[in-house]
């Protein structure tokens, strides 16, 4: 405002002196009124880039501090699934070794029932056979056999 004022002032002092002849005016005061003028400008044009740069620096410190952000943000939720993920891979491999304990559990057991039974087939076939063997086979000397 103050040097659109100036402007103005300036502007009258010439067409002044242009039109009449008797001289209002110096040239050396018009020049000094320039040259306020163009100092006055010189100063509110540095103030303004200093606040055009600050404003662009704050701007692109929150800029940054917002790329940072997000740049945490992701790693967090990356790690999140990270841990997710082998929270999950854990769980799996549990699974997978508590199946194979009962795989084995099973096999051992159908293993033992097997054996049993074979063990109770083979007492029958040999508590059979004693029994179904003519007496004379069987000698009164050994009474194991006999005495089943």
């Amino acid at each position: 405002m103050m040097t659109m004022m100036m402007m103005v002032m300036i502007m009258m002092m010439m067409r002044r002196r242009g039109r009449r002849r008797r001289k209002t005016t110096t040239t050396t005061t018009t020049m000094m009124m320039m040259m306020m003028i163009m100092m006055m400008m010189m100063i509110m044009m540095m103030i303004m880039m200093m606040m055009m740069m600050m404003m662009m620096m704050m701007m692109m410190m929150m800029m940054m501090m917002m790329m940072m952000m997000m740049m945490m943000m992701m790693m967090m939720m990356m790690m999140m699934m990270m841990m997710m993920m082998m929270m999950m891979m854990m769980m799996m491999m549990m699974m997978m070794i508590m199946m194979m304990m009962m795989m084995m559990m099973m096999m051992m057991m159908m293993m033992m029932m097997m054996m049993m039974m074979t063990m109770i087939m083979m007492i029958i076939a040999n508590f059979v056979l004693i029994e179904s063997l003519p007496k004379k086979a069987i000698s009164n000397k050994d009474p194991n056999i006999s005495s089943f």
